[in-house]
């Protein structure tokens, strides 16, 4: 495998299209989870990587006050979020079923011992902030 290939694999079709064989975006395996085994692992697989991490940092800081989500997924998908949550009630994470259907800005409940948040973010703009902070050409406005 020349190294272009290998770039092309591991840059374009490896993680959620290489276990779906089917796409990379997470609204296409949603869709078709019901009757793709494929597309079924991908998303099992996506929030059981997600929830790890989660577990594995609220290890590494001794608990959590907060978990955000944020980005595309993390806006917009709140299927995802519940199968993320789900099962870490020990951690003190719990969500409003209502207002994570409806996307809120905060997703626990009042009484909640970890407030679970959706944070929208524009990742075009901060991408282009950071690149102009590190090559020192001022600041960029949105």
């Amino acid at each position: 495998m020349s190294a272009k290939q290998f770039y092309e694999m591991v840059n374009h079709k490896s993680g959620l299209l290489g276990v779906s064989e089917i796409s990379s975006d997470l609204r296409d395996l949603l869709a078709h989870e019901a009757g793709d085994v494929r597309a079924a692992e991908a998303v099992a697989l996506f929030c059981y990587q997600a929830k790890k991490w989660i577990g594995s940092f609220a290890a590494a800081l001794g608990g959590l006050d907060a978990l955000v989500f944020t980005g595309g997924i993390g806006e917009n998908a709140s299927l995802i979020r519940e199968r993320i949550c789900d099962g870490l009630g020990f951690l003190g994470i719990e969500l409003n079923p209502q207002r994570n259907a409806a996307n809120a800005p905060l997703i626990s409940p009042d009484a909640g011992r970890v407030n679970v948040r959706v944070i929208r973010t524009d990742e075009e703009l901060m991408i282009a902030r950071s690149v102009t902070r590190l090559l020192n050409l001022g600041s960029i406005k949105p």
